[in-house]
């Protein structure tokens, strides 16, 4: 029998590398139904203990991206309202689902933020079918209203000026404007995490917003209240900005999944390889910056465990073989044949 040369024991193995890897992504989008099917955390805009913590999400964790419909988002105010089919509902350590989406559509690094609520069209009036992609509000809303290209009309086309907002499980219904207190009287408590002083309350508080567009608003738990959609729907919010302004409310198109279950650590060695730059979409990448320090430590711990494991299990299966009644009755025989032969 000819033995195989290293070079072909070296392509073989990496052969063997690359087609589980393969099983494993195919597996893993069949499971999530979104490819690909994990994104790596890069912000602390999620945590929920400086030290890191299982269960919320970190910098440097894989989150598994799960292809749900964009109807199906359960929003805090929803998972939060005892009243709601979805009371209860909670992911990564608080009510709601947490969704990852692209800002105003445009390209650049995905948002791993919670969906705090929905904004949905209650009246509605039919826009101005003369008026161009590119004009302005009143030119398609003559009669009042705010244009929403990809919301329905009641002549059942796209496109519709939207008169009034509903917010499932808030008690908004019908209004121009949205006001929301997360005190847990009006609708869940959301707290902020921040002093509270003149003029600034403990929890989240949405003041006289007119939304851009039907959508759902985001927020990082660990940016104390400062939404995604910005000053003009939360006070003193920053927002998060895109090429084509602050983002506005999460529209379905915008939705590349919902985050499901979580593999803490790993997502680290991506970071440290990518290290910190521009990356190709224009986007600053922070590399590890942001990992707790904690992830460092568990993950060289899981490095050492996959190292050192196979040396461990492959002694103690030979001492396990060798200690065998069989491997003690083939030591019997191997002698016996040995002392026949002797004489």
């Amino acid at each position: 029998m000819t033995q195989s040369s290293p070079f072909g024991n070296l392509l073989r193995e990496i052969l063997l590398a690359g087609a589980m890897i393969a099983i494993l992504v195919l597996g893993l989008w069949a499971h999530t139904g979104s490819m690909p099917p994990l994104v790596v955390v890069e912000s602390s805009s999620m945590i929920h203990e400086v030290d890191g913590e299982v269960g919320s999400i970190d910098a440097g964790d894989l989150i598994l991206v799960r292809d749900n419909s964009f109807e199906s988002i359960v929003t805090f105010a929803e998972g939060s309202d005892s009243t709601d089919s979805s009371f209860g509902y909670e992911m990564h350590g608080m009510a709601g689902d947490v969704i990852i989406y692209q800002k105003n559509g445009d390209a650049g690094t995905p948002i791993i933020h919670r969906a705090i609520l929905r904004v949905e069209p209650s009246q509605t009036i039919t826009p101005d079918r003369t008026a161009n992609e590119g004009d302005n509000n009143t030119k398609h809303c003559p009669n009042g209203g705010t244009w929403d290209s990809k919301s329905i009309d009641q002549d059942g086309e796209l496109g519709t000026c939207i008169l009034t907002w509903n917010v499932p499980g808030t008690n908004v219904t019908d209004q121009e404007r949205i006001t929301i207190h997360f005190d847990g009287v009006n609708a869940g408590y959301y707290d902020c995490k921040r002093m509270a002083h003149a003029n600034v309350e403990p929890f989240l508080v949405v003041w006289d917003w007119q939304p851009k567009h039907a959508g759902i608003m985001t927020l990082g738990d660990n940016n104390k209240c400062s939404v995604d959609q910005g000053g003009l729907a939360v006070n003193g919010s920053s927002g998060v900005h895109s090429e084509s302004g602050v983002a506005g409310p999460v529209r379905s198109d915008w939705l590349i999944g919902v985050a499901g279950g979580e593999i803490p650590w790993l997502g680290s060695v991506k970071l440290m390889v990518s290290g910190t730059g521009v990356t190709d979409s224009g986007d600053i990448s922070p590399g590890t910056k942001f990992v707790p320090e904690s992830s460092f430590f568990y993950l060289i711990t899981i490095i050492a465990g996959i190292l050192l494991i196979p040396l461990f299990l492959e002694k103690a299966i030979k001492k396990v073989i060798e200690n065998s009644p069989e491997a003690s009755q083939i030591k019997l025989e191997y002698d016996l044949f040995d002392h026949l032969e002797e004489e």
